[in-house]
Order: structure tokens, then C-alpha cells, then sequence
């Protein structure tokens, strides 16, 4: 089938992914999948939750937000509303899920990672550029604690990025855009170690029913898009065999 913006269906948008773009947080990174942007920062607090006070394990937490113009329309900050959006603390809700499971949280020690992802522009794909940004401003950070405070190594157990996939017009796509998402039949975002496994997946039938040989071509779609996140992470990252993740 012929994609709006001409790529083929195995396609990922062009990509940009920059570290460092804030100088004052603990790490940060600007990621673009097409004309979707969006900056990620990560800032250290040495403490946590009440619930894991004494514990020993650390935490990370993420915050998630569209800046007023980042769309068509412009849309009031949750602050002028007076309402948290609910599909922003949703969203926020899986970005921290999935960062939690690339940290080591027992080496981490009694420390907060907060990671704020501000979508600066959106055309579909913002909570998936939001955890593949995020990941690098979290290592960024997690080498700041470790450099720091003396860790003898950096408290990461593994690689994580995302990638939406769909079905349109009976057609598997790779990194949907706004207008393809917004049409499409099935939904599907994915978020993969480096290792194959699933963090997570967020699959929904929008105006038909899948089939399981629906569903195994996504993810075969997805495996491959995120393969190419994650060289693109570990390039941008210039990790080190001694920092534990390198991948295929």
C-alpha cells in the first residue's frame, strides 16, 4: 500500500536523537521520529517513596506532557484546566513501567530517577518517542549516580525502546503517523529489551477484530523497527562493554 508520506510498510520515519540538549539536568536527550518531537530529561533525587523508604531500592518515575501547540490546536495546560488529562497520566504511567524494567533498582540504592518527557510536537508516536528518548537521558543519568557515588558498575539491566505498529486497510505499518493512526484499524504499541522479550504491549482492536497471524506479523514488524531503536540508542549512548548492554 502507498503511505502518506511515501515510506514502505517496514518502514521507520526519519529519526534524530541528540543527548545532552539540557545543560542542567542530570541527563537528557531530544528524539524526533518524523515531525513528532519530543524532550526527555532526567533528574536524581536521593530519595523515594514512602512505600520504599528502608528498603534500600531506588525508583523511577516519569511525567508526561503535550506543550500547548504541540498539536493542530492548541490545547490549555492541566494546570489552566485545573485536572490532571487522563490520557497523559496514562501514558506517564507506561513510560515509567518500562523504565523500571531496564534499572537495576537494588543497585540503585535509595534514589529517585524522574523523567520528564514534554511532546514539543506530535504527529502519532509520542508515548513510544518519549520511552526510546527517555532511555538515553536515564543511562545519562544512571553514569551521573554512578560516577558520583562510587558504584562499581551502572545500575542497568537493560535496553529499552518502543515502536507503534498498525493494521490499515488490512496492511501491517511500522511507526504510524498521525493520520495513519488515527484511521487505522488496529493499534499496537510495543516495548522490547534488547533481548527480544516484551516490557510491554498495548494492542486494540479500534474498528475490527484481529487475528492471531494479524498480531504475530506486528510484532514481527516491531521486533524489527525496535532492533534499529536500539543501534541507534547504543550509538548515540557510545556504551561500553563494561556498562553491560550492547546488544545484536
Amino acid at each position: 500500500m502507498n503511505r502518506i508520506d511515501g515510506r514502505s510498510f517496514d518502514a521507520l520515519r526519519p529519526l534524530e536523537l541528540e543527548r545532552g540538549c539540557n545543560r542542567y539536568a542530570e541527563g537528557s536527550a531530544r528524539i524526533a521520529f518524523g515531525h513528532t518531537q519530543v524532550l526527555c530529561t532526567a533528574t536524581v533525587e536521593d530519595k523515594v517513596p514512602p512505600f520504599l523508604r528502608g528498603s534500600g531500592k531506588g525508583w523511577v518515575s516519569a511525567e508526561y506532557a503535550m506543550l500547548p501547540r504541540a498539536t493542530h490546536q492548541r490545547t490549555p495546560r492541566d494546570s489552566t484546566r485545573g485536572r490532571p488529562n487522563a490520557r497523559g497520566q496514562e501514558i506517564q504511567r507506561l513510560i515509567g513501567r518500562s523504565l523500571r524494567a531496564a534499572v537495576d533498582l537494588e543497585a540503585l540504592g535509595e534514589r529517585t530517577v524522574w523523567i520528564d518527557c514534554d511532546v514539543i510536537q506530535a504527529d502519532g508516536g509520542t508515548r513510544t518517542a518519549s520511552i526510546t528518548g527517555a532511555f538515553v537521558a536515564l543511562v545519562d543519568a544512571l553514569r551521573w549516580i554512578r560516577d558520583r557515588n562510587g558504584l562499581p558498575s551502572l545500575p542497568l539491566r537493560h535496553q529499552v525502546a518502543a515502536v507503534s505498529v498498525g493494521l490499515l486497510g488490512g496492511c501491517p505499518l511500522l511507526d504510524l503517523c498521525y493520520e495513519e493512526d488515527s484511521g487505522a484499524e488496529v493499534d499496537c504499541n510495543v516495548v522490547m529489551a534488547e533481548d527480544g522479550r516484551f516490557v510491554e504491549i498495548q494492542g486494540t482492536g479500534e474498528d475490527a477484530l484481529f487475528s492471531r497471524a494479524s498480531f504475530d506479523a506486528l510484532l514481527d514488524l516491531a521486533r524489527q523497527g525496535i532492533a534499529a531503536l536500539h543501534r541507534l540508542q547504543r550509538s548515540t549512548l557510545d556504551l561500553s562493554p563494561e556498562e553491560g548492554i550492547l546488544g545484536g
